[in-house]
């Protein structure tokens, strides 16, 4: 069963490293990665924006929530897609979450790329993980599995 698990951005998060991030990625600069995310909202139908990181593997791409259930987490549950813009490039996709036992891969390969960024979010959890200490955690990581839409 899926964790709520839920840790809500501090203040230079917010104000600082997230506007930077998306200033940046919104004028054609990917930051190790990131993307800016569009989801429309559960309740308004509005758009809604994010900064994240998106991960590849094998040639597929990944979206990982180290904060938990997050608000972009709920709206792209209940969206079942959205954006992924870097400047004007702009991709539609459709996103399937992975159910807990297929995560443990993906969470290690997220924390070798991005570990000095959202590892403190990971409780003491690193790449270096075994599976089962990956999948004792893995409730409480949302992962989306990232297909461009048609």
């Amino acid at each position: 069963m899926t964790e709520q698990r839920y840790l809500a951005p501090g203040w230079f998060t917010r104000a600082v490293f997230n506007r930077a991030v998306r200033g940046l990625t919104r004028s054609g600069l990917s930051v190790w990665g990131s993307r800016e995310l569009r989801v429309r909202g559960r309740s308004s139908g509005e758009w809604r924006s994010t900064p994240v990181n998106l991960l590849t593997i094998d040639g597929v791409d990944y979206l990982v929530a180290p904060r938990g259930v997050t608000q972009w987490v709920r709206n792209l549950r209940a969206a079942g897609g959205g954006e992924l813009r870097v400047g004007r490039r702009v991709r539609r996709f459709t996103a399937e979450e992975l159910p807990d036992l297929a995560k443990p891969p993906v969470l290690r390969a997220y924390l070798r790329r991005w570990k000095f960024e959202v590892g403190t979010f990971f409780a003491g959890v690193g790449p270096a993980a075994s599976d089962a200490e990956l999948a004792a955690i893995a409730g409480g990581y949302p992962v989306f599995r990232v297909s461009s839409a048609a």
